[in-house]
């Protein structure tokens, strides 16, 4: 009994950090095939479906890298558990959310929370455990991604057909409440030896030009490209982002240190991940549109059928072949990985009006091929491109650049599909012909990636370091935001 407690509080650590990354992962599968249940409840619009989603994933994109400086600097346990808080309080809001517009501010403010959670996880887990244990700790972590990925979609379509659409988000707060207990019995405070110090010029002006392009994609959507809003839009979001590039280049301190993009091989890959994300992930929402308003499937079956196919097949590659990819040079695994995600693409491209849920399950799985080559393989060849004291900020570039590669996706896929779906007055064939052309998009989009990473990255990074800081985290297999 004595030898359980023990081995209870050894892993205490390891259970408070995978339970804070299951959620972080699983809150944006679980959420895509309540999109249409939470459409008709609203009566929202393919707008507000996309800032349910971007809002959660821009908000988490522009805090990363300025939680994990405050991490360091004031505790990452304290962080992570402010993080936790957060995400539940934002979750409840979420799920009592009257109208769409406050489930979108709710959102926002759930990825706040889980930009203090997702940037500090690695790092509890690195200067917790040592040697042996370590590399256990990493390898269940990691399997967690998976899992969380794969049982997204189908806890969403249980909870959402049986259940309503609220709990995919009240499901939530019990596991928010077993994290803050292991968090508390078993985590010990630490900070980086430096302090850390926030970037409070370079996290606005990365939060404007993030949320003003986005905002300019939906709105062009919506309202058309010579809408003067959506223009002005745009407007802002290349002043903010040219005061960002100012900001970190006159900083001590910067959240991301641009000299780093001077290296073709690091720049290319975090181009890769941007690209990764909006070409496997971003066209989900509207598959789940389509599956759901016009073939009439069932939350359920249009999470079997809409992502689990692709999950899944990640999942199994990185169990299956994680360890030997890792000795493959990245150039091979990331830019073919890149190359299957848009021949998976493309092989979804066959929709008509006739066309059944089935049709999409082969490129699915080709994706999650691609997904499960490319992902795992970027975190340790981004790490291996920069210099050791310089990990922690690639890693939560890499992760920011993900989350904003998903954000931008969904808004240009959901313009695209959107316009054909108006062209055809909402007829069955229009939502068929509005995803295929996101597909197309999506399919061109990961080949050109895949192109420039065979093209750009010449060598085989060095192996990641041992220690993993504070802001790196392996990615996940099928992260949505």
């Amino acid at each position: 009994m004595t030898g359980i407690l023990l081995g209870m509080r050894k892993w205490s650590p390891l259970i408070a950090v995978c339970l804070g990354t299951f959620l972080l992962l699983v809150d944006v599968t679980i959420v895509v095939v309540a999109l249409p249940s939470i459409a008709d409840k609203f009566g929202a619009g393919y707008a507000d479906l996309q800032w349910v989603l971007d809002g959660y994933a821009l908000a988490l994109a522009a805090l990363l890298l300025g939680a994990g400086s405050l991490a360091d600097r004031y505790g990452r346990r304290r962080t992570y558990l402010i993080g936790i808080g957060v995400f539940a309080l934002s979750s409840l809001l979420c799920a009592v959310a009257p109208n769409e517009q406050a489930l979108i501010a709710a959102r926002v403010l759930q990825g706040a929370g889980g930009a203090a959670m997702f940037a500090t996880t690695a790092a509890l887990l690195n200067v917790t455990y040592h040697g042996r244990d370590r590399g256990v700790a990493f390898g269940i972590w990691g399997a967690v991604n998976g899992a969380a990925a794969a049982a997204g979609p189908l806890a969403g379509g249980l909870l959402t057909e049986h259940l309503g659409w609220r709990w995919v988000f009240l499901v939530n707060l019990p596991i928010c409440l077993i994290a803050v207990w292991f968090t508390v019995r078993g985590v010990t405070e630490s900070k980086a030896p430096w302090g850390g110090r926030f970037d409070l010029p370079g996290t606005i002006t990365f939060t404007v030009a993030a949320g003003a392009v986005t905002y300019g994609l939906i709105r062009a959507g919506d309202s058309g490209w010579t809408d003067g809003i959506a223009l002005t839009a745009f407007a802002a979001g290349v002043v903010a982002l040219a005061a960002f590039i100012v900001a970190e280049l006159r900083s001590d301190h910067p959240m991301l240190d641009l000299s780093l993009f001077r290296r073709p091989a690091f720049a290319t890959l975090i181009v890769a991940a941007f690209l990764t994300q909006a070409a496997a992930f971003g066209y989900l929402p509207f598959s789940t549109v389509w599956l759901q308003q016009v073939l009439g499937y069932g939350p359920v079956d249009a999470g079997l059928y809409g992502a689990l196919p692709m999950a899944a097949a990640a999942l199994v590659v990185g169990a299956v072949a994680g360890r030997f990819l890792q000795n493959i040079a990245p150039r091979w695994t990331v830019g073919l990985g890149l190359l299957l995600i848009a021949a998976g693409d493309l092989l979804q491209t066959r929709l008509d009006a006739d066309s059944t849920g089935a049709v999409l399950i082969p490129g699915l799985v080709v994706v999650g091929l691609g997904v499960g080559c490319v992902l795992p393989s970027l975190s340790s060849a981004v790490l291996g491109e920069v210099p050791r004291e310089r990990s922690g900020m690639a890693g939560g570039a890499l992760n920011t650049f993900r989350q904003l590669g998903f954000a931008l996706g969904v808004a240009v896929f959901g313009t695209i599909f959107a316009d054909r779906v108006s062209d055809a007055h909402g007829r069955p064939a229009g939502f068929a012909d509005g995803l295929d052309a996101t597909l197309l998009v999506a399919g061109a989009t990961a080949a050109v990636a895949g192109l420039l990473v065979l093209v750009l990255v010449r060598h085989h990074a060095a192996p990641a370091q041992a220690a993993v800081p504070s802001t790196a985290g392996d990615p996940e297999p099928a992260k949505l935001g």
